[in-house]
């Protein structure tokens, strides 16, 4: 079977409009795909940067599959949330990015998003926290009723990739 290793970090988060900042993310792959080794889920530290724009994670990615077909290839996606000054976290962004199709060092930027929800919702978020969520985080990467939402933007997560392909030649893909 063809193979992809990745490995890489997650390097952290700009344009958020607080500090404190920590992000749970995930891999998903397709049926055809099958991990040998590695974590495809985790979550950062909370990083509180005083005089910075950038939250810094640099949480170690290291996964390796093993594929059958190219259909479903691999996503990372993630959930930016603000911890405040009392400990209670606060949902930030939704993103998620496909990883690359070609061997090598990327540099990659996830723009987030969020869900928007009523007046009355808004109004709740601003003078008491929390604010709507997605009830199934599938909707992050697949865009089956991603359409229907109403979000507004978020910050960026910074991801740095490097990926080693074998034997793909042997099964007709070119790199």
């Amino acid at each position: 079977m063809a193979e992809v290793h990745i490995i890489g970090q997650l390097v952290g988060a700009s344009e958020f409009p607080e500090h404190s900042l920590f992000c749970k993310w995930g891999i998903h792959a397709g049926g055809a795909w099958k991990l040998i080794a590695g974590l495809k889920e985790g979550q950062t530290q909370v990083d509180n940067p005083e005089n910075e724009e950038f939250a810094y994670w640099s949480h170690p990615i290291d996964v390796h599959y093993a594929a059958k077909g190219l259909q479903g290839w691999p996503r990372i996606h993630v959930q930016v949330w603000h911890q405040d000054s009392l400990g209670r976290s606060e949902l930030y962004g939704y993103g998620f990015v496909h990883v690359p199709t070609s061997p090598g060092t990327h540099k990659i930027e996830c723009v987030t998003w969020r869900p928007i929800g009523t007046m009355q919702e808004e109004l709740t978020q601003f003078f008491v926290g929390g604010c709507p969520q997605l009830k199934n985080a599938d909707l992050i990467y697949s865009g089956a009723d991603r359409y229907k939402l109403r979000t507004t933007a978020m910050g960026k997560v910074h991801l740095k990739l490097n990926l080693i392909f074998r034997n793909f030649d042997k099964y007709g893909v070119e790199c």
